[in-house]
């Protein structure tokens, strides 16, 4: 019985590693101490074996490599197939939320013939500064009417999780109107003189394994000259933000080209893929992106690539499934996601209770792609450690960790700001 119980413990502490050491089954660790030792790709070596030596060769060289490395390895290829945007101005009203903003909804349409394929657009633009003005985007989770207890914000009618707020047979219902007002804090973006814009992820595709069949990877396939098995949900999400930027270049009320994108976890991921493979988005956040977005894959904490793989099969291609029992194997991490921002100001953030986001990995990730950033002449992280709660580091890239759990706050919000006013003073 104790030879039994020996060779069965010993087959669990084997199961967790792989090759080098790196623990990467379907258990997770936050546990510091326990982290074994682990090696990044250096995102300044070459595919020929040379560094990087200034930005032509960032730019022309290893850029392209590494952003080819994240399509073929993370998260499918990227549509380049260029489609005329059509838009319609939905409802205007000039004396939103009290008079001090005025609310535009927007419905852009997707495919070029089927008006049945679109997106709704909802803008919020201060009243009280010149037009044009910089703007904020980002997808939000439960539908347009979730970030605003606003009556005037059209209910979505699109295919909502279950766990929305007064979500009913996965529809949405008045009572969910407002239930993610305080992770989109309107009025405080409008106080400093920027528009903010969002649209119902959902939209482009359902957040489920059979989404894709219902999704843009259908319905636009024909069109895009790309089938739904290249590409995954992210892929889909992180599209739709661009064509939400190519609406914004029609806008006579947006400053094109200062606009911010900003995601909140699988969000965040999908904000990451969208600037990294547009680069008219001229600022970028990154709230707690975790696996599979701003922190390292590599590190055995929190969230593992198995894990997320598992949960959430469709987020990405299918040879990231690949690397769940090997991570070492991976030729991409964290880091080079985030170099793909360079030269443009990129800010990453995390919370002290979110272990499952790994706080550490994303702060070691944003320091990391700083050598990127020094080939444009700007600074990334100056510090080595971990900053204390409520103490942003950081110059072109920037970061902050904050008390709490996985989500977005007040006070992630005034940093933000904060770092575009810096950045577009």
């Amino acid at each position: 019985m104790i030879l039994k119980r020996t060779i069965v413990f010993v087959l669990l502490i084997c199961s967790c590693f792989v090759q080098n050491g790196i623990a990467q089954t379907n258990t997770s660790n936050t546990d510091e101490s326990k982290v074994p030792p682990y090696t990044l790709p250096d995102v300044l070596k070459m595919k020929d074996g040379r560094e990087v030596k200034n930005s032509q060769e960032w730019n022309n060289i290893q850029r392209p490599y590494i952003y080819h490395l994240y399509e073929e390895n993370q998260f499918g290829k990227y549509p380049v197939k260029k489609i005329a945007g059509k838009y319609r101005l939905l409802e205007k009203d000039e004396h939103a939320l009290g008079g001090i903003a005025t609310r535009k909804q927007v419905r852009i349409y997707l495919h070029p013939t089927d008006t049945s394929v679109y997106t709704d657009v909802l803008l919020y633009f201060p009243n009280n500064v010149k037009k044009p003005v910089p703007v904020f985007v980002g997808y939000n989770f439960s539908g347009n009417h979730a970030i605003q207890n606003d009556a005037g914000i059209m209910l979505s009618q699109t295919w909502v999780p279950t766990k929305s707020k007064g979500a009913v047979n996965n529809r949405a219902t008045d009572s969910s109107r407002g239930a993610e007002a305080s992770q989109w804090q309107v009025k405080e973006i409008l106080a400093h003189g920027y528009a903010v814009a969002t649209a119902y992820y959902g939209d482009l595709e359902p957040d489920n394994p059979d989404g894709w069949k219902t999704g843009i990877r259908t319905t636009l396939k024909d069109v895009l000259k790309i089938q739904p098995e290249e590409w995954s949900a992210i892929g889909a999400w992180a599209y739709g933000l661009s064509r939400i930027l190519d609406y914004f270049q029609k806008d006579k009320d947006i400053n094109a080209n200062k606009v911010a994108i900003i995601g909140h976890s699988r969000l965040g991921k999908a904000a990451l893929w969208a600037a990294a493979s547009d680069k008219r988005f001229a600022l970028i956040v990154s709230n707690e992106s975790g696996e599979g977005g701003a922190t390292l894959s590599k590190r055995w904490y929190g969230e593992t690539v198995k894990i997320i793989n598992e949960k959430f099969p469709h987020w990405f291609a299918s040879k990231y499934k690949t690397y769940g029992d090997n991570t070492d194997a991976l030729p991409i991490d964290g880091h080079m996601l985030l170099s793909l921002m360079a030269p443009r100001p990129l800010y990453v953030a995390s919370a002290e209770g979110d272990t499952w986001s790994d706080p550490k990995g994303e702060f070691l990730s944003a320091k990391e792609a700083g050598r990127v950033y020094a080939l444009f002449g700007k600074k990334g992280i100056d510090v080595d450690n971990m900053p204390l709660l409520h103490h942003p580091v950081g110059n072109t890239i920037r970061y902050h960790i904050r008390a709490g759990k996985h989500d977005v706050t007040l006070y992630d919000w005034q940093q933000y700001l904060q770092f575009a006013d810096k950045q577009w003073e």
